[in-house]
């Protein structure tokens, strides 16, 4: 009876036969979820998003207008992060230079991972000459100093909203190119390419069903980077001047009215709350970048 029982018992699938089952992008969503760093820092960028979105709804305050009478008032139930120095609500500036700021970096990182992309993808499929070229100017644009060249452009073209977004792409791009193009050369390699290769596919159809999707786990945490490196480069620039221009607001060109020791010393919340903004959009950006990173390796359990 007891050997009967046994036999009809049902088999339990085992946990490497369960973990086959359960889809990769779901594991890898288990993985960040295990992570407190990356949990806290997607939650904090959620909220920071959704600030400068919606945020404005609900301050009835003009960012780039203000009365000289209200100038430099301390936080106060009126104007909760207090006045700039021509009476304009700091809240709303925060609120719209946030804007401004997310908007570059989210952009620029979307241009520049797209170039790097397919450049690098292009240069590790194909190698010999043209990987060589790549290379080349690869290493180049990465031993430029971007806020000189930002300087520069800004000189010749006129700062503008446009202009920082192009100009962090090309400076931006090389970083995403190069770990394309590490991850191709070594993809290029494997069995399932070199049968696709003796099968007769077009290298167009190699490039985007195997080369591109094998590519792009380690282009997406580069972005994360990416949005961070644009961000931080805003507010450098901003601040010297050469990047968004006043009246609209950016994280960067608010610091730039708090350059006074005078300002520093005694009127904190003029550069405590867009130097807190930036520390936090790209502290969590870069959490977001590792726990990304680490979800997506294959060589951790589920």
């Amino acid at each position: 009876m007891t050997g009967t029982t046994e036999r009809t018992r049902p088999m339990r699938p085992s946990l490497t036969r369960r973990r086959e089952l359960v889809p990769p992008g779901r594991l890898a969503f288990r993985r960040f979820l295990r992570n407190p760093a990356a949990v806290v820092g997607a939650v904090v960028l959620i909220l920071i998003v959704l600030a400068v979105v919606v945020g404005p709804l609900f301050v009835p305050w003009d960012p780039d207008v203000g009365e000289l009478i209200d100038a430099r008032q301390p936080p106060s139930a009126e104007h909760w992060l207090g006045t700039d120095l021509i009476g304009r609500d700091e809240l709303a500036r925060i609120l719209a230079g946030g804007r401004v700021s997310l908007t570059i970096g989210f952009l620029a990182a979307l241009l520049a991972v797209t170039v790097g992309t397919v450049v690098g993808t292009l240069a590790g499929w194909f190698g010999g000459v043209a990987d060589a070229i790549i290379s080349r100017i690869i290493d180049i644009l990465l031993s430029v100093p971007a806020v000189l060249v930002i300087i520069v452009f800004a000189g010749i073209l006129g700062p503008s909203l446009p202009m920082l977004i192009i100009v962090f792409s090309a400076l931006l791009w090389p970083q995403s190119a190069r770990i394309a193009r590490s991850v191709v050369l070594s993809v290029r390699e494997q069995e399932f390419v070199q049968a696709a290769r003796v099968l007769g596919s077009r290298t167009r159809y190699i490039v985007l069903h195997h080369l591109i999707p094998g590519v792009l786990p380690s282009v997406i945490v580069a972005a994360t980077i990416l949005v961070a490196d644009a961000v931080l480069s805003e507010a450098a620039v901003s601040f010297l001047g050469a990047g968004v221009q006043p009246p609209q607001a950016s994280w960067g060109n608010m610091l730039n009215d708090s350059k006074s020791l005078t300002v520093l010393t005694l009127m904190p919340w003029l550069w405590l709350p867009p130097g807190l903004a930036i520390f936090a959009t790209v502290l969590s950006t870069m959490a977001v970048g590792d726990g990304v990173r680490d979800a997506i390796d294959t060589r951790r359990n589920a």
